[in-house]
């Protein structure tokens, strides 16, 4: 019977292996059942807990998995309809059915092998869902959203239209980015470096949030920074919009130019919640 805990054995084994891997048929078989235990749910890149500072424990094994997939895999060729494609033969598109209960519109959608997406997904074409990531329950995916490889996305998530959700696969130790339950993450926004969005927070259109970015929070007036042990996170309920800083030294201040700014205007409220209630006619 294979566990959890075999997997991580073998899978640690087969990486510290390097190149030998290839060749050696345990390697691919370790494979096939750790990327199976992927799209189940069974293991994820990062998991929920209490006892971590930032409240997510990034499994590094799975993570190691993960390229060890890329390092076994050898380029194939597949086809849908008249397009063509290749790829590394480990992680070739998933398919689904009904049975999944999860919803993939027409229209050029993918989802790569050794992603999971839980019952009650929906994903609006075209949108990709990358190797690693993790996508719970009644989230919706938009039209040219990506969830980057390793990515944790919460329960009744939106990603809007062309959502970048960045994933940190390496280095390996590094904490992906987490998108929790109930975010709401505007057009064109992007979430990247391993940065941690809270519960609730709604992420205005155009809002992009990385590693060195500073946001500025007017209701608490103080500003959030990644620190060496902790990536950016971003509070619980927080309602987070573009904003401006004018730069106060020099030809910048001389030519009177402004940076980029993420600002937290509020905290999300009962009216925030109602002009977000028009999703659930979608799912």
């Amino acid at each position: 019977m294979t566990t959890p805990e075999n997997l991580q054995t073998a899978i640690e084994r087969h990486f510290a292996a390097g190149s030998s891997a290839v060749n050696d048929p345990a390697a691919h078989e370790t494979f096939a059942a750790f990327r199976q235990a992927l799209e189940v749910g069974e293991i994820r890149a990062a998991s929920p807990d209490s006892a971590e500072p930032t409240g997510w424990r990034v499994n590094v094994w799975v993570k190691e998995g993960i390229l060890l997939g890329f390092r076994l895999g050898s380029l194939a060729g597949y086809s849908a309809g008249p397009l063509s494609f290749v790829d590394k033969d480990t992680y070739p598109a998933r398919s689904f059915t009904p049975e999944d209960g999860i919803r993939i519109v027409l229209g050029g959608s993918s989802v790569r092998a050794g992603a999971y997406l839980a019952r009650g997904v929906v994903c609006a074409p075209p949108m990709f869902v990358n190797a690693g990531a993790y996508v719970d329950e009644g989230t919706m995916v938009d039209s040219h959203a990506l969830v980057g490889s390793c990515a944790q996305v919460g329960r009744n998530v939106h990603l809007s239209a062309a959502a970048q959700i960045g994933g940190v696969l390496e280095p390996v130790n590094a904490s992906p980015v987490v998108i929790e339950d109930n975010v709401l993450v505007g057009g064109n926004s992007g979430v990247y470096e391993g940065t941690i969005v809270r519960a609730g927070a709604v992420l205005a259109a155009g809002t992009i949030l990385t590693r060195g970015t500073p946001v500025f929070d007017l209701v608490n007036g103080m500003v959030l920074r990644a620190t060496e042990e902790t990536p950016l996170i971003i509070p619980a309920n927080a309602v987070v919009v573009p904003g401006s800083r004018a730069v106060t030294k020099g030809k910048g201040q001389e030519w009177g130019l402004s940076l980029y700014a993420p600002v937290i205007v509020k905290y999300r409220d009962e009216k925030t919640s109602l002009s977000t209630a028009l999703e659930d006619l979608l799912r």
